[in-house]
């Protein structure tokens, strides 16, 4: 199986499945010399960990971790980082029922087509479990960029029909984390979680968005061609589970305006030079123009519903699988650590390609 890594100077690999032994992560091309703070890492950990609330799964899992490699003395030494967590709450008996169904819309059928095989037992390397190694990459790549004053922040702006229609600045950012749905406005917020708790009482799932906000990125992030700022961004973002769309600045909403209305007009202040419109979502070219860079990533509802369902098997002969099991009824509040995970992995790699840090 390809695909289990994603950067170029700061490249990270996942490993483990969702009900093994555990799951894992390794860091290539983090600078050497660094404080590493463990501390922000399991902070980081707990806002995407299950359980947390009764809107998420209630799978639970401490996600404490094990620094293997990378780290002397409380320092990065350079070398590849190592993490471990170990899977403590995996309950494969409870997929036994699944072992030759398809279930709807989830990775089964497209494993079974192209490996031959399939770990049934929570969807294996499918399975949002994978997210957590993430974080932590996501978590050492922050400690780094913080460094040069690059934040990264992000919020649910959507939950089904229910938007946020109020803009984040910078001072709301402390309100993220005060409610379970992780939505920065407390009005709002009310309306998403009662949206989910009525979801997930009738056995069923819902939709929304994340929205994600990177401040202080000096211009000239990215490549002109193929390793455009955006194109990084979407598919970091795309990789995420139940992940299934991403748009930047104006996105789709900018189609609706004319060109004299979308440009953002540039003047100088001070001795910067800037915009007075920021449309482009602080990306121009596939390069950083020094604004800040916005951006929005929408979640499918989760495919495990708990509700009977219509499928095949393997064999393709029609089934009944019986909804059971534990699952989020809505992803995107535990979505939120790993679209800021997945931003500053891709920041970060970024940012190496155009200069070195000593620490």
């Amino acid at each position: 199986m390809a695909g289990n890594s994603f950067g170029e100077i700061f490249r990270i690999t996942t490993f483990g499945e969702s009900h093994g032994a555990a799951i894992g992560l390794v860091i290539d091309g983090c600078v050497a010399g660094m404080p590493l703070d463990l501390a922000f890492i399991r902070h980081q950990l707990a806002r995407r960990r299950p359980g947390q609330s009764s809107i998420t799964s209630q799978r639970r899992e401490s996600d404490e971790f094990e620094v293997l490699s990378g780290l002397y003395n409380g320092k990065t030494t350079g070398s590849p980082l190592a993490f471990i967590i170990r899977n403590e709450d995996q309950k494969p008996a409870d997929y036994d029922h699944l072992k030759t169904a398809f279930r709807p819309s989830h990775a089964d059928f497209t494993y079974f087509k192209k490996y031959g095989t399939r770990d049934v037992a929570g969807g294996g390397r499918s399975s949002a479990r994978e997210t957590a190694a993430r974080v932590i990459a996501g978590a050492v790549a922050m400690q780094v960029l913080k460094k040069s004053g690059i934040k990264i922040y992000a919020f649910v702006s959507q939950v089904g029909n229910i938007m946020l229609d109020k803009q984040v600045t910078e001072s709301k950012v402390r309100e993220i984390d005060k409610n379970a749905v992780r939505c920065p406005d407390k009005s709002t917020a009310e309306k998403m979680i009662s949206l989910i708790e009525s979801i997930r009482k009738d056995g069923d799932t819902i939709g929304g968005v994340v929205s994600g906000v990177i401040t202080r990125a000096e211009a000239g992030l990215g490549e002109p061609v193929y390793d455009k700022l955006q194109a990084d961004l979407a598919k970091a973002m795309m990789s995420i589970n139940a992940a299934h769309g991403f748009d930047y600045g104006s996105g789709f909403d900018g189609v609706r305006m004319k060109g004299s209305e979308h440009n953002d007009v540039f003047v100088k202040r001070g001795k910067k030079i800037t915009t007075l419109t920021n449309r482009s979502g602080g990306i121009q070219g596939g390069i950083s123009n020094g604004e800040d860079i916005y951006f929005r990533v929408a979640f499918k509802p989760v495919s495990t519903i708990m509700k009977d369902q219509q499928t095949v098997d393997e064999s393709g002969k029609k089934i009944l699988i019986k909804g059971k099991g534990r699952h989020d009824p809505c992803v995107v509040p535990r979505a939120v650590p790993i679209v800021e995970s997945m931003a500053a992995v891709v920041v970060l790699d970024h940012f190496l390609r155009n200069k070195t840090i000593q620490y």
